[in-house]
């Protein structure tokens, strides 16, 4: 199969692409591009850095404004259309706005999404919304105030929920909270939840705990499987929802008796890989094919200027032939992550 397919004869201009015309020799097409901005954070979860974030000497500078706008570019030339802004924690770059008005006014980008830890959102929801962000992803492991502190390392939790609802009064298209799934928080905190959803037009999707190689003994301590949960929703008449095009891995669920959907990103089940929709571009400049992948591409030299576009979607495109059919979790093998900010997850 064709890494880019051309779009047909009447179809437009060649130099259009057809939407995810971008493939890997699996036959999965890509649409879905996620940036992270900085490896840097300011929490300290206990699952990605419970030490805090730790400044390594020797490595490049993070790649600026303009070379995230030129990355997105080609990206975009390649039909990829929706873009996701990660980290560590992407707003603590004091350039942020900028960087969300650059990749929003990039032709061919429909939907540029974000995901924050929310320690800034309840004074800035209505500033990125006009900046450009469509979509919105908060991670909130718990809503009991004590665990809260102890997992991310700050007594923060009224005001990332005050975030949150900052967020659904900006007018995002989607507000999502993220919730790891711990073992010593999983025989609490489900029913805050569901309430929680009640009223509120959110989903909220809950990840099993994936092992990166920082990360090891803490998880075979703590990572517990999504299907509990997922066989309680659906006896309690909570119903699966169609995949949106250009989503994520969450699989999804409605109850007519809540405003608010639940779902699982369950990295562990099989087949999770076999619907991959999206790369990954580094924080430094690397194009990662998986989150569990080895040393990325890198391709910061090709985006110090303008007229280098071509070159960088050759080289672009020359990585897909490598991009594996699943990841190697299962084996114990991370690939090359140290840590889930080191991609952005």
């Amino acid at each position: 199969m064709a890494l880019f397919d051309p779009p047909s004869r009447g179809e437009g201009p060649a130099a259009m692409p057809v939407e995810g015309s971008l493939a890997d020799s699996f036959g999965r097409r890509f649409s879905y591009l996620r940036v992270s901005l900085t490896e840097r954070c300011n929490f300290r979860c206990t699952y990605c850095l419970p030490n805090g974030f730790v400044k390594q000497k020797g490595l490049p500078a993070e790649l600026s404004a303009d070379e995230i706008a030129r990355a997105v570019s080609a990206f975009a030339q390649l039909g990829l259309w929706k873009v996701r802004l990660t980290g560590g924690e992407p707003t603590v770059r004091s350039d942020f706005a900028d960087i969300v008005q650059g990749i929003a006014a990039t032709e061919g980008i429909r939907r540029l999404a974000m995901t924050t830890n929310g320690y800034r959102l309840a004074d800035n929801a209505r500033e990125w919304r006009a900046a450009g962000i469509d979509a919105i992803n908060i991670s909130i492991d718990t809503l009991d105030r004590e665990d809260f502190a102890r997992v991310t390392g700050h007594d923060r939790l009224d005001e990332v929920v005050s975030g949150v609802d900052a967020a659904l009064d900006a007018g995002f298209s989607s507000v999502k909270v993220n919730s790891v799934l711990l073992r010593e928080l999983r025989e609490s905190g489900l029913e805050d939840i569901l309430a929680f959803v009640t009223e509120r037009d959110i989903a909220w999707r809950f990840i099993e705990l994936m092992r990166t190689n920082d990360n090891a003994p803490f998880h075979r301590e703590q990572s517990t499987p999504g299907h509990a949960i997922l066989a309680q929703m659906e006896e309690e008449g909570w119903r699966e929802l169609p995949r949106e095009a250009g989503a994520g891995p969450s699989r999804d669920f409605a109850h007519p008796d809540y405003r608010g959907r639940i779902g699982l990103i369950a990295p562990y089940a099989t087949g999770f890989c076999d619907s991959c929709n999206r790369l990954r571009l580094s924080s430094r400049g690397k194009l990662h094919l998986c989150l569990f992948g080895e040393d990325g591409l890198d391709l910061r030299d090709l985006l110090q200027g303008d007229e280098q576009q071509d070159d960088l979607v050759e080289r672009i495109l020359s990585a897909m032939p490598g991009k594996m059919r699943a990841h190697r979790l299962h084996d114990g093998n991370s690939g090359s992550t140290p840590h889930l900010a080191s991609i952005g997850g």
